[in-house]
């Protein structure tokens, strides 16, 4: 899903970097609003309008969500630091991943390129947002689409991997080994 989830944003980044950030700012504006929304309904239908019953939390998230979708520029722009910090994020996660699967299984060097260019994407737009908002757009949404093919293909290759390694007759002896330990 995370895969799916990062490729879908990255797309849509790189084929509409002018139009994303505020697109995206008013989809989480609206996703702020439903929730709020049907506290603020359920609070107006009950019986008990009590000041202890009174949805402030839903209140705020309401206007937090209007103030989203009517100034969608002015968030876009904390977007940008949003989605390098889960680049970098991400990054920094696949390598640790590859990491410890050094310990079960050979992991080729090659497989830490895409992640520490993932992650240096991800400090970049972090730390030089002064260029062109479409500019990092385009730059962040062809990076969430490089992670997320890099992800499905580590997790292909390691999935195979893991599985033949488990179904080996030196997997299975030494299985058998630590049972025959156990017994004596």
């Amino acid at each position: 899903m995370r895969t799916v989830c990062a490729f879908l944003v990255g797309l849509v980044l790189f084929l509409y970097p002018e139009e994303a950030g505020n697109y995206l700012v008013v989809t989480l504006g609206i996703i702020f609003l439903i929730p709020s929304g049907f506290s603020l309904i359920i609070f107006m239908a009950s019986s008990e309008r009590t000041m202890s019953h009174f949805p402030i939390l839903g209140i705020g998230s309401f206007l937090f969500g209007l103030w989203l979708i009517i100034m969608p520029g002015f968030f876009a722009d904390f977007l940008i630091y949003i989605l390098g910090f889960i680049l970098a994020v991400g990054g920094i996660q696949q390598v640790a991943l590859l990491i410890a699967s050094r310990r079960r299984i050979s992991v080729a060097w090659g497989f830490y390129v895409v992640p520490i260019l993932i992650l240096l994407a991800g400090l970049v737009a972090l730390f030089n947002p002064t260029e062109t908002r479409s500019t990092i757009f385009i730059f962040i949404g062809i990076s969430c689409m490089v992670y997320a093919v890099s992800e499905l293909l580590n997790w292909f290759c390691f999935a195979r991997k893991g599985h033949s390694l488990k179904s080996s007759p030196a997997h299975r002896l030494s299985d058998n080994a630590e049972d025959a330990e156990l017994v004596e």
